[in-house]
């Protein structure tokens, strides 16, 4: 199932507050998927009917909403830190090298919190938000559904540094992602596989692609695992010194839609980034397994990502009276000092 625009958001906003009742049980004692249910009961539906609509117009946003997540989740769990501007405390995620001029959404996730903070005043976090986000995302794009625990609170400053070494790059080896899950706690293969499955929708830019496509780890040679026709394809595409802006489907079959293609065509060799075509073209790796099940049972790949993305989103979460609830995604709640005149007269500054 792709998007379609009559799709009834309320219909899917009533659905997922019912399974939300039914899964409450399965939840961790922290987090709980009946979080918001009695203090901001239509927080689905206004996030939900935010997506639909932007999706009317930008067919990728979706699939930047769960990159937005995932980017998020890798540095220091998931707290809405990447959604922080500049500060004079801190320099912004934004600007670190993996998500500079690449990271998208922001504006629809202004426009969620807007309208959640009139609905449910200083009651939902940044960080649920993106993560509710995501899961609506990939539903709306065919995907599953899953009960999404919840209760996190959003983090008060954000982590620059962190974010330019803990994100994985797209030139990475097979040792090298699994490190990079492995330091932030997804050391399982199927976590790396199927959270890797995400870029069966959405858009790279061409500055990823085009060292596979003509000097490939220096060789001045294109990546041996390249389909040939799909290297003829890509190098039309991304042409040698052209512009590194320009944006690939990750998934040439079925751009749009969250499905099992992603492995089918790992699979062809057509796995558009270094860090994808490695899951199946490594040599005696674990993951070649994996790709092959998830290529031809969409519900294996369906039921490994529902798992690997609670346990992502389940890593070190700001609970209770940690961190706070932003009322502004992009800042910090301005610090209220109390402070007593020489009358005596006590005053918020």
């Amino acid at each position: 199932m792709g998007f379609s625009p009559s799709f009834s958001c309320s219909a899917m906003g009533a659905l997922i507050l019912g399974c939300l009742l039914l899964q409450a049980s399965n939840s961790n004692a922290q987090l709980r998927p009946d979080f918001y249910f009695r203090t901001c009961p239509s927080v689905f539906r206004i996030i939900g009917d935010t997506i639909v609509d932007e999706l009317r117009t930008d067919p990728r946003i979706a699939a930047s909403i769960l990159r937005l997540h995932f980017h998020d989740c890798f540095v220091r769990g998931c707290d809405a830190s990447i959604l922080l501007d500049n500060s004079t405390s801190f320099r912004t995620e934004k600007d670190a090298a993996p998500n500079k001029n690449s990271v998208r959404g922001f504006n629809v996730i202004d426009r969620m919190k807007s309208a959640i903070e009139r609905a449910c005043p200083r009651t939902v976090s940044c960080a649920d938000m993106l993560t509710i986000a995501s899961q609506i995302s990939v539903l709306l794009s065919g995907g599953p559904w899953w009960p999404v625990p919840l209760g996190r609170r959003d983090s008060v400053e954000a982590f620059f540094n962190l974010a330019n070494t803990a994100l994985p790059s797209p030139f990475s080896t097979l040792t090298q992602l699994k490190a990079a899950f492995a330091d932030v706690g997804l050391n399982r293969a199927s976590d790396l596989v199927a959270l890797s499955g995400g870029h069966t929708f959405g858009k790279a830019q061409c500055q990823f692609v085009t060292p596979r496509l003509y000097n490939f780890n220096g060789t001045n040679r294109p990546d041996p695992s390249l389909n040939p026709t799909y290297l003829v394809e890509l190098r039309q595409l991304c042409p040698q010194n052209g512009n590194g802006t320009v944006l690939v489907n990750f998934d040439p079959v079925t751009p749009n839609a969250f499905d099992r293609q992603y492995y089918t065509n790992l699979r062809n060799g057509k796995g558009l980034i270094q860090s994808d075509q490695v899951l199946f073209s490594t040599p005696g790796a674990d993951t070649t397994t994996l790709v092959n099940q998830y290529s031809s049972n969409t519900f294996a790949f369906f039921g490994a990502f529902v798992d690997a993305m609670i346990r992502m989103g389940n890593l070190r979460p700001l609970t209770g009276t940690q961190g706070e609830i932003r009322q502004n995604c992009r800042v910090v709640n301005p610090r209220i000092r109390v402070a007593e005149n020489d009358d005596g007269v006590v005053s918020s500054i």
